[in-house]
């Protein structure tokens, strides 16, 4: 049975630290360290000198390269008491990504924008045990997860644990991102 590209994608970025020793956030800081910004040159800087194998190599210069100085924004949002939170960003980051290659993730000081033409979802860690999605549905009823929110975006989903990220939040995604194309 062949799974899904945002599966394999989830899957690659889960097994980055048994496959190459590190997490994602500490391949992101050595190449920030090292102040090189080009792909090929990062690439070769994991493969030659970490043993980083090409897809993995190819993956974190990827990532790397699409955060570059936003890193600190998202590393201290997750920080200290909030930071088991960060696979769930992680996952729903990994998800917003499978929707097109025209998503922008933009973080902010205390949130992570996601964004086409217009923003369509927010991923806020709102407790150290909560992240707060929010949605652009303008008109859709809530429902019993489904919540009003705000201006910028209509509603919210609370999630507190992979499990509650499931197929009806990321039908909510698709449908908001669907709409601010």
């Amino acid at each position: 049975m062949s799974s899904s590209p945002e599966d394999q994608l989830a899957t690659m970025l889960a097994n980055i630290p048994e496959k190459t020793g590190k997490a994602l956030p500490d391949w992101i800081a050595l190449i920030a360290k090292s102040g090189l910004e080009k792909h090929g040159a990062i690439m070769k800087l994991l493969k030659e000198e970490h043993g980083v194998s090409h897809g993995f190599a190819n993956l974190i210069a990827s990532k790397a390269r699409e955060t570059g100085e936003e890193v600190d924004l998202v590393e201290s949002q997750y920080a200290g008491a909030k930071a088991d939170l960060r696979p769930l960003y992680e996952e729903i980051v990994v998800f917003a990504q499978s929707l097109g290659s025209d998503v922008e993730i933009a973080p902010k000081k205390a949130s992570v924008s996601l964004r086409r033409k217009k923003q369509f979802a927010l991923i806020t860690p709102a407790t150290k045990t909560r992240i707060d999605l929010g949605v652009a549905l303008k008109g859709d009823e809530p429902t019993d997860r489904l919540e009003i929110y705000n201006a910028m975006c209509s509603h919210r989903v609370r999630l507190e644990d992979m499990a509650s990220f499931d197929d009806e939040v990321k039908g909510w995604m698709k449908e908001a991102y669907s709409r601010s194309g």
